[in-house]
C-alpha cells in the first residue's frame, strides 16, 4: 500500500463548479443537464426503494423481542430460541452479500433488485401466518424467515448503491450512492414506529412490511438496466439505449452518448487484457486497482462494526434500558430510527460539500466522546437526578455522528472504489466481511456486558471509534467529484493519475 500520507494526497484535485462541463468531456461523461439530473434521481430513487424492506428486517427484532417472550395471547419463545431469532439474520448476512456479488455480475442489477424484493415477501409472510398455539413450530417458521431475511439483507447491501454509482453524474455520486444508508434508516425507521404503535401484534407489523415489499417489487419493472454491467457483457447496443434515456438524450449517434460508450469499453478492455485466459476471481484480487481498495474497505468496516453502531440499531430497546435511558425504550427505538434518517439527508449535501474525508473524522470523534459520556453516566448514574437527560443526549448524538460518517460512508464508498469489470464481486466480498463483523460483535455483546460491565464495553467502542480516526486520516482516500475511471486509476498504481494531474496543474499554470 503507498505510503500513509501520501493515500488521500495523491488524488487529483477537485475541479471547480465552473469547469465541470470541461471535466465531464475530458473524462468520457455527457453533460449533466437539468433533465438528466431528474432522471438519475429518480431511477437511483427507485432502485433503492427496495431497500426499506432490508431496514425493516434489520430493525424488526427490536420490536418483537419482548412479545415473542411474554405474550399473553400467543405461544412464545424461551430465551435461548429468541436469541437465536435476534441473532441468525446477522449470521445469514454475510452469504447475501457474496451471493450479491455473484448476481450482481451475472444477471445483472435490475434483476438483483428483482431478487432480493421477492424472497424478502416471502420472509415477510411467513412472519405474517406463523402459528399462534405451537412453540415448536412458532419458532421453526420465525427461523426459516429470519434466514431468508437475512440472506435479502445481506444480497440489499450493494446493488443499488452500484446501480445508483453507475446511472449517475460524478456531480449527483455522492449523494446518490448514500441513498442506501438513508432507505435503510428509513426502513428501520418504519419498523420501530410500527412496533410502537403495535406493541402487542407483530405479526400484524409483519403484513404491512411484505405488503410494502410487494409494492417496491413492481416498482424495479421500469427501470434501465446499468449500461456499465451491459457494456461488460458486451451489449453495447443495448447500453447505448438505456444510457440515452439515463442521460435524457434523445437523438441517436449523439457523440456525448458515443464517447460514454467509447471510454466505458476502453475501461473494461483495459481490465481484460490484463487477464490471462483462465483468469479467476482471486487472481483479479491480486490486482492494485482491487487489492487496494478491498483492503481500504475491509478495514473501514471492520471500525464501524467494533465502534458498536450496530450494536445500537439491532439492540435500540434493550441498549437504552443499559445506558440509562429515561424515556419508554421503544419510544428511544422511534427517536434512535429518526435521528438516523434525518442525518442520512444532511449526509447527502455535507459528503457533496466536503467529500468523503472530513465527515469522517468528525464522525469518529463526535461517537469517542459519546461513548466516554455514557461510560461516565454509567459509573455515576444520573437516572433519579436533574441530569437524567444525558443518556438520551448522547445516545441521540451517537447515532448523529454516526450517521455522519462511520456508518454511513463505508456502502457509499463500497459502490465507488472497484473496477466495473470485478465491482459486484469485489463490492459484495466486502459486504461478506463487514457482516461477519457484524455478526461476531452482535453476539458477543450480551457476553460483554455480562463479564466487563456496561462502562467498559462503552469505553472499549469509544476507544475503536479514535483508532477509526486514525484510520481515516492516514488510509483513506478522498472520492469526491471523480469519475469512477478516476478513482480505478488511482489505485492501479498512480503514473497515468499523476502524469494526467501534472498536465493538468501545468494548463492551469
Amino acid at each position: 500500500m503507498d505510503k500513509a500520507r501520501e493515500t488521500p494526497s495523491n488524488m487529483p484535485a477537485d475541479p471547480s463548479a465552473n469547469k465541470a462541463a470541461e471535466a465531464s468531456a475530458s473524462s468520457g461523461i455527457a453533460k449533466l443537464t437539468k433533465r438528466a439530473a431528474i432522471t438519475q434521481i429518480i431511477a437511483a430513487v427507485v432502485a433503492n426503494i427496495t431497500i426499506i424492506s432490508s431496514g425493516m428486517g434489520i430493525g424488526f427484532p427490536s420490536i418483537a423481542m419482548m412479545e415473542l417472550t411474554n405474550s399473553t395471547t400467543s405461544v412464545v419463545l424461551t430465551e435461548s430460541e429468541a436469541s437465536w431469532f435476534a441473532s441468525i439474520t446477522s449470521i445469514m448476512c454475510p452469504f447475501g452479500g457474496l451471493l450479491s456479488g455473484y448476481l450482481l455480475d451475472k444477471v445483472g442489477r435490475k434483476r438483483t433488485l428483482y431478487c432480493i424484493n421477492i424472497i424478502s415477501v416471502i420472509s415477510w409472510a411467513i412472519m405474517s401466518f406463523a402459528s399462534r398455539t405451537d412453540a415448536s413450530v412458532l419458532f421453526v417458521e420465525l427461523i426459516v424467515a429470519r434466514v431468508i431475511i437475512g440472506i435479502a439483507i445481506g444480497l440489499s447491501s450493494t446493488p443499488a448503491s452500484v446501480y445508483a454509482a453507475e446511472v449517475a453524474h460524478p456531480r449527483l455520486r455522492g449523494r446518490l450512492t448514500l441513498l442506501t444508508a438513508g432507505c435503510t434508516g428509513i426502513g428501520m425507521l418504519l419498523v420501530y414506529s410500527l412496533g410502537y404503535m403495535f406493541k402487542e401484534d407483530w405479526r400484524y407489523v409483519c403484513t404491512i412490511c411484505g405488503v410494502f415489499t410487494g409494492v417496491s417489487l413492481i416498482t424495479v419493472i421500469p427501470l434501465p438496466e446499468s449500461p456499465s454491467w451491459l457494456v461488460g457483457k458486451r451489449r453495447p447496443q443495448d447500453a447505448e439505449r438505456y444510457l440515452k434515456v439515463i442521460r435524457a438524450i434523445k437523438e441517436d449517434n449523439h457523440p456525448e452518448i458515443k464517447a460514454e460508450i467509447k471510454s466505458l469499453e476502453e475501461n473494461v478492455a483495459r481490465f481484460r487484457s490484463s487477464e490471462t485466459k483462465k483468469s479467476s476471481k482471486l487472481v483479479q484480487l491480486k490486482k492494485p486497482e482491487v487489492y487496494k481498495p478491498l483492503s481500504i474497505m475491509c478495514i473501514f468496516f471492520l471500525f464501524q462494526q467494533f465502534s458498536g453502531i450496530f450494536v445500537i440499531i439491532v439492540y435500540a430497546a434493550s441498549f437504552s434500558v443499559e445506558a440509562g435511558v429515561a424515556i419508554d425504550p421503544f419510544l428511544s427505538a422511534v427517536l434512535v430510527g429518526l435521528t438516523r434518517v434525518v442525518t442520512t439527508i444532511l449526509m447527502s449535501f455535507i459528503s457533496d460539500k466536503f467529500g468523503r474525508r472530513p465527515p469522517a473524522l468528525f464522525s469518529g470523534f463526535g461517537m469517542a466522546c459519546c461513548m466516554f459520556g455514557l461510560a461516565a453516566c454509567a459509573v455515576f448514574p444520573v437516572a433519579d437526578t436533574q441530569y437524567n437527560w444525558i443518556p438520551t443526549a448522547l445516545l441521540v448524538a451517537f447515532i448523529f455522528t454516526a450517521t455522519l460518517g462511520f456508518l454511513t460512508l463505508p456502502f457509499s464508498m463500497n459502490a465507488e472504489v472497484y473496477p466495473t469489470k470485478i465491482r459486484g464481486f469485489a463490492s459484495g466480498l466486502t459486504i461478506f466481511f463487514g457482516y461477519t463483523m457484524s455478526f461476531i460483535i452482535l453476539k458477543s455483546y450480551p457476553t460483554m456486558v455480562s463479564a466487563i460491565g456496561n462502562e467498559n464495553v462503552f469505553l472499549f467502542f469509544g476507544l475503536v471509534a479514535l483508532l477509526g480516526i486514525v484510520f481515516v486520516y492516514f488510509f483513506l482516500p478522498e472520492t469526491k467529484g471523480r469519475t469512477l475511471q478516476d478513482i480505478e486509476d488511482y489505485f492501479r498504481g498512480g503514473k497515468e493519475a499523476n502524469a494526467s494531474d501534472a498536465d493538468k496543474q501545468a494548463s492551469k499554470a
